[in-house]
């Protein structure tokens, strides 16, 4: 069953079909920039996402010519002050932050490009699967903004001097070349983007859902730490895993050679 429904006037739409929410950004026009109403929307539809043990995997997509252009320049200079500029830039981390939280995988549908935030914003999503014809960069340097909150992601998903030279040039990088330093996981001609978006979702649907979440958790949780408390922390996730019914199903199911059942618990 597919429902849609539209959020903040269609600015984001919401697609739930068979265990998959398609977040799409609907603001063509603006080339899907991240105003603040828009990064609004997207906190309050992940919240709700969260919330809600049907949905097992979130897609996020853009409608029109672009993924996502960034922030919306006009909005900040109609705002231009100190107070706006700060409400503006946390409201965006605390979205960021909320992708990494959310108990279902991400993954970033970009068919097109992704500058500035909207690189930020593939950088933060769990999954990122590319059209080959999509360009990415963080370009607020040309216009004398350093992109610093979208280099915390940059930084953690590529090596140091690729990411600080995307910075410091605001050049665009292709699609292949996204995947080569580590921004993208793959890359399919833009006819294929669809349904290779939905292959790895459902990969994904097919699994374990409370191994998903005990594990999306333990990732990120370990990547801020030592390599000690690291492997604590991994040992604790998996020992309590593996007492949770749907292992104890998964790995009967493989010694009897058939097809497991989770039941999400």
């Amino acid at each position: 069953m597919s429902t849609t429904t539209d959020t903040r006037e269609s600015i984001l739409l919401r697609r739930d079909e068979g265990g998959v929410t398609t977040l799409t950004l609907n603001r063509p026009q603006q080339f899907n920039s991240l105003s603040f109403d828009v990064l609004e929307a997207l906190i309050a539809a992940v919240d709700e996402i969260a919330r809600d043990d049907t949905v097992r995997v979130v897609v996020l997509a853009g409608e029109g010519k672009a993924f996502c252009a960034g922030h919306d320049l006009k909005e900040m200079r109609g705002n231009h002050t100190l107070e706006f500029q700060q409400r503006l830039f946390r409201l965006c981390g605390k979205f960021m932050m909320k992708l990494t939280e959310l108990p279902q995988p991400v993954i970033a549908r970009v068919h097109s490009i992704a500058t500035a935030a909207g690189c930020q914003l593939v950088s933060m999503c769990d999954l990122a699967v590319a059209a080959d014809s999509a360009r990415f960069a963080v370009s607020g340097i040309n216009v004398g903004l350093f992109c610093a909150t979208p280099g915390v992601g940059l930084s953690r998903n590529m090596g140091r001097k690729e990411a600080f030279e995307m910075l410091v040039t605001g050049d665009f990088i292709d699609a292949h070349e996204a995947r080569r330093r580590g921004l993208v996981n793959r890359v399919v001609p833009l006819e294929q983007l669809d349904a290779e978006v939905a292959t790895l979702a459902a990969s994904i649907v097919a699994k374990s859902p409370v191994a998903i979440r005990m594990g999306k958790q333990m990732f990120y949780k370990q990547l801020e730490m030592g390599l000690d408390a690291a492997y604590q922390l991994a040992s604790e996730t998996m020992a309590c895993n593996a007492m949770c019914e749907d292992a104890a199903e998964g790995i009967d199911a493989f010694i009897a050679k058939r097809k497991p059942e989770f039941k999400g618990r």
